[in-house]
């Protein structure tokens, strides 16, 4: 296979260093806004680099999409229009709208499209997926999130990011949504600005909290921050009537037991998103190329994407209005009155 990547950033660098290591891969071709980071890192792992982000389209048997996130809808729209399976990180695009847009193409063209919610490749909420499909756990009453940085984001990171419910917690939305197998209809969110100026100067919040009614009754609650001093936190309780399950609590858990006894976790805390995914990462690139092959189903389509972002578009919204907002208020005003194919061609992805 010949492989294009567009965005070597920290993490476009990480995927072409998957991808190169591919045994189907024979050609990995890079290309970046700024040409000498494309050079130095094509150059490190024996690439071709592009001086043009155009040229990545050219040649090639599948696209990797991990440059800015206002370049993605043109990107995905400019794969689909060539007929390349492609993969892109999340955002699909910076809003709704142009979500949409991104879908009707992708469906259109027919290509496999898979987008980078890492999460689906962890072994913990693949295991809590599991548990769930198996009767495991029971039937499901409930369900708590927690997405917190232990830093927040640079200052100029912050007017671009779309805000907490969409730049952070979509990954806790898509959760909800992949392990439960239920979708998400109502949201009530709030948030509180803490910390630097930045953020409330720009209508985003530091600190971040919800109450998520699913289809079937199940209640999930979130929590989140850009402070979280001890550690990058990121986790998931579901509870049933059988059993309860907790991802990612581990000896890196950023937590400190009031009871004397214990313990547990003995740590270092993650510090970073980084370590804690890695191995996710690494497994959605390698699926991908899977995918492009024709060999597997995708793991997270445009289209799946885009109920996530109607879930962050809802918070958001009910943050700003402090009101109760469902998704299918999120959906009318979107100007989304139809069903849009499903990008997979009905395929469906289980680990």
């Amino acid at each position: 296979m010949r492989v294009g990547l567009v965005g070597v950033g920290r993490i476009g660098a990480a995927h072409a260093q998957v991808v190169r290591r591919h045994p189907q891969v024979t050609t990995l071709r890079i290309a970046d806004a700024v040409p000498a980071r494309a050079r130095a890192v094509a150059q490190a792992l024996d690439a071709e680099a592009l001086e043009h982000s155009d040229d990545v389209f050219r040649d090639v048997d599948a696209v990797i999409i991990a440059a800015d996130t206002s370049a993605h809808a043109e990107l995905l729209i400019t794969a689909a229009r060539a007929g390349l399976p492609v993969f892109c990180e999340k955002p699909v695009a910076v809003d709704v709208a142009g979500t949409l847009r991104v879908l009707d193409e992708v469906s259109s063209a027919g290509v496999p499209n898979q987008i980078g919610f890492q999460r689906r490749f962890d072994a913990g909420y693949v295991a809590a997926r599991e548990a769930v499909r198996s009767g495991a756990l029971g039937e499901v009453r409930r369900a708590h999130v927690i997405t917190a940085d232990a830093a927040p984001p640079p200052p100029e990171y912050v007017p671009t990011s779309g805000g907490i419910f969409r730049d952070c917690h979509v990954h806790d939305f898509d959760m909800l949504r992949w392990v439960t197998g239920h979708e998400v209809v109502e949201v009530y969110a709030t948030g509180a600005n803490r910390g630097a100026e930045v953020f409330g100067a720009n209508d985003d919040v530091d600190e971040s909290a919800a109450v998520l009614t699913l289809d079937d009754d199940t209640l999930a609650t979130l929590s989140g921050s850009r402070y979280n001093g001890a550690g990058y936190d990121v986790r998931m309780e579901i509870a049933g009537t059988a059993a309860t399950y907790v991802v990612g609590l581990d000896e890196h858990a950023p937590l400190v037991s009031a009871e004397p006894a214990v313990k547990f976790p003995a740590g270092p805390a993650f510090r970073e998103f980084w370590p804690r995914f890695e191995a996710a990462y690494e497994a959605e690139i390698n699926h991908f190329i899977q995918v492009a092959r024709g060999a597997a189903a995708s793991a997270c389509t445009v289209a799946d994407a885009l109920e996530s972002f109607y879930v962050a578009e809802a918070a958001t919204r009910s943050r700003r209005e402090r009101r109760p907002v469902t998704i299918d208020e999120v959906r009318a005003t979107s100007g989304d009155g139809t069903d849009h194919p499903d990008s997979s061609k009905g395929a469906t992805w289980t680990s």
